[in-house]
């Protein structure tokens, strides 16, 4: 190893995880006996007590102290998707005129917030206010902006959750005890714990901030509302995986640094396929600290990029005509010996484990598929979805045709060739053939894919949250493996009703598997005939949260109890009317300020030179004259679109109903948007640079070097 490979290796070591309160900081500052005690309280998940809690708080507060720090803050995820903080100081008046530092186990386990000003879904009315935070100890406490947060669950004074968290740590324990009931039946009785697993790959854009800055829809929407297209977009392919540029570079080392300081190891990171888009990814963790991990990234990303002159995008469509950014989503499961129960094993007795939770998957994913599609379902993510850039809004799982085939085979009692065996499919301990990895080609048309030993649910939009996908997954998956476990449970002959389980699974599941191609017309017809759910858009996607078998579902595993469910239903229906809202009274803004005046001073310019013109003797002025119609024909139709809009705002606020007032907005608000941008990207062709008063995509795109 050379002397600069050991520096960096010695760096490393003494960042990583310098600003988290994690088991080794802990192991090295409590008393033993406490130490263990909060171990044992997290593995049976019994609840913290006081005494326990004031001895952490006040060893926490030292080593917060220590790394001169001042103020603690309960750091949660409220409906919005977004994190919210109140800084508290250690600081208190002591009888003396003086100052002490204090932090109490109460104040670490529990605070208040105001309930009624974050989105809830009418769970909170104005004069209802109160709200709590408590503590979430399976999630380490960490230090950012030199503040200490101690990551913690939103809840309303009658213990209904307003937050993203409760409802993913309920997820994780209604699994945890399901996965357990079919590890028990395959003999593995030693097993104390099952953790859902997730490594997000985490897309984004990034530009000039001083351009940023003169584009009012990227300041308040995150996306550009029109844009004639650059004279290069992503057509040449030179921009994925090519050579990173320094200003990028600078940026990319800066954010891996400081998630080190947070525990957060970076994978990889590299350019993807439109130009200013590149991709994080970070390794796999619990899928409750990888929901963290990604927001503190989401986070960072914002601020390093304003340190170096640049403007993060996390929108999922932030540019028309190239590709936008998803969040990809890499679920798998984990047994507390660190074996994945979605590896195909070594041998045909784990082969027969694999296929079981195999299936469980192929079940859940097919019975609850309008839950998962509404687990993504947003305004923004609708501009991705369905292009050809990625998944269609129409669910289904790739499994490779290897996979399949054995499938397949075992459905039928059909000979299945794997080279060196062509017995009959069966689930006996020595007929099922060893599956071996990497046997197909990724599809990436596909929303829900599986790879190797986990499955990528490629939906999940660039800017939203972990937990909602993540806790659907969990339920629906947690549920299957609950149905297979009291059949196996019942039955008298294991192997042979293991046997049947899986081929009567795939016989009734089966239609939920597609390895094709997902964006063909054709894809669609067969979802169709296949009896598939269709879900193009929000509001037709988040009417399903409502639905009475996913309603049971989620309260059967508590993870939401239905008003809880119902809540979440109100707050995404609203957020989609919001956004769209705030989109179009920015778009008509900059019409009237800058598009409408521009085209008409250009237009004044070429009134004036044909004006000009006219005044001499055999000038042709017959270019201006048509180009001066061209643009005010366009400039009219404008301006008349921009009227209509206008007045649709107005009649969309008159709806009081949400959900009627989505569709308005869906079916109204969005075509007439559409019609002025189409209006706006052909005016903005002609006219001169110097002359238009906005950054074009060609400035916007190319601007970082």
């Amino acid at each position: 190893m050379s002397k600069t490979q050991e520096d960096n290796r010695i760096v490393i070591s003494k960042i990583f995880d310098s600003k988290v309160f994690n088991d080794k900081v802990m192991e090295k500052m409590l008393p033993k006996d406490i130490f263990k005690s909060f171990k044992h309280t997290l593995q049976t998940g019994q609840p913290l007590s006081l005494e326990i809690a004031n001895v952490i708080s006040d060893v926490m507060k030292e080593w917060a102290l220590a790394n001169g720090v001042s103020h603690f803050t309960h750091w949660f995820q409220p409906m919005n998707g977004i994190t919210a903080e109140k800084h508290t100081s250690f600081i208190v008046p002591d009888k003396q005129h003086g100052v002490i530092m204090e932090f109490s186990g109460k104040e670490l386990i529990k605070g208040e917030s105001d309930a009624s000003s974050f989105p809830n879904g009418g769970l909170r009315t104005t004069f209802e206010a109160r709200g709590y935070t408590a503590w979430d100890c399976t999630s380490y406490a960490f230090i950012k902006d030199n503040i200490l947060c101690i990551p913690t669950m939103f809840y309303s004074y009658d213990g209904e959750a307003l937050d993203k968290k409760i409802p993913l740590i309920r997820s994780i324990e209604s699994i945890d005890k399901q996965a357990k009931r079919i590890l028990q039946l395959f003999g593995h009785k030693d097993i104390q714990k099952v953790i859902s697993t997730v490594g997000a790959e985490q897309e984004y854009f990034l530009i000039d901030k001083d351009l940023f800055l003169l584009r009012p829809d990227l300041i308040h929407c995150g996306r550009t509302l029109f844009g004639a297209k650059a004279l290069k977009g992503q057509d040449m392919e030179d921009h994925y995986y090519g050579a990173i540029k320094p200003k990028v570079l600078s940026f990319m080392s800066e954010l891996e640094e400081e998630l080190l300081k947070l525990g957060v190891l970076a994978k990889m990171q590299h350019n993807e396929v439109a130009p200013s888009q590149h991709e994080f990814a970070p390794l796999y963790s619990s899928v409750n600290i990888a929901t963290d991990h990604n927001q503190l990234t989401m986070e960072m990303m914002k601020d390093i990029a304003d340190k170096h002159g640049l403007a993060c995008l996390l929108h999922e469509k932030p540019f028309a005509g190239i590709n936008g950014s998803g969040k990809h989503n890499n679920w798998s499961l984990e047994t507390d010996k660190g074996q994945n129960l979605l590896d195909p094993g070594d041998t045909p007795h784990e082969n027969a484990q694999f296929l079981l939770f195999l299936m469980a998957v192929v079940k859940a994913v097919d019975s609850y598929q309008d839950l998962l599609r509404a687990s993504v379902s947003t305004a923004t993510n609708d501009l991705r979805l369905g292009g050809n850039e990625a998944p269609p809004a129409i669910i289904s799982i790739f499994l490779g045709n290897e996979l399949t085939n054995i499938l397949e085979a075992l459905e039928n009692n059909t000979l299945y060739d794997s080279g060196d065996n062509t017995k009959a499919m069966t689930i006996g301990v020595s007929t099922l053939p060893y599956f071996p990895k990497d046997v197909t080609d990724r599809n990436r048309t596909s929303p829900f894919v599986f790879t190797n030993n986990k499955f990528e649910y490629r939906m999940v939009g660039s800017s939203l949250s972990l937990a909602h996908p993540n806790w659907v997954i969990n339920t629906i998956v947690a549920d299957a493996l609950e149905s297979f476990a009291d059949t196996l449970d019942q039955g008298n002959n294991f192997t042979e009703d293991l046997q049947k389980l899986i081929k009567d699974t795939i016989t009734t599941h089966k239609r939920i598997i597609f390895n094709g191609n997902n964006y063909s017309k054709e894809w669609e017809e067969e979802a169709q005939k296949r009896g598939l759910d269709i879900l193009k858009n929000t509001p037709d996607a988040l009417e399903t949260l409502i639905l009475p078998k996913n309603i049971d579902l989620l309260v059967k595993h508590n993870v939401l109890s239905k008003r809880e469910s119902v809540s979440r239903y109100e707050v995404l229906l609203k957020n989609y009317c919001k956004i769209i809202h705030l989109e179009a009274i920015t778009l008509v803004e900059m019409i009237k300020k800058n598009i409408l005046p521009d085209t008409l001073n250009y237009q004044k310019f070429l009134a004036d030179s044909i004006i000009q013109k006219k005044q001499l003797i055999d000038i042709d002025s017959s270019v201006e004259t048509q180009l001066l119609q061209k643009l005010s024909n366009l400039a009219k139709n404008l301006y008349n679109d921009l009227n209509t809009l206008e007045t649709s705002l107005i009649q969309a606020k008159t709806n009081k109903v949400y959900q009627s007032q989505s569709f308005y907005y869906r079916d109204n608000i969005l075509t007439l948007m559409e019609q002025l941008r189409t209006s706006i990207d052909q005016i903005e062709t002609w006219i001169p640079k110097e002359q238009w008063s906005l950054p074009t995509y060609e400035d916007l795109l190319y601007s970082v070097i």
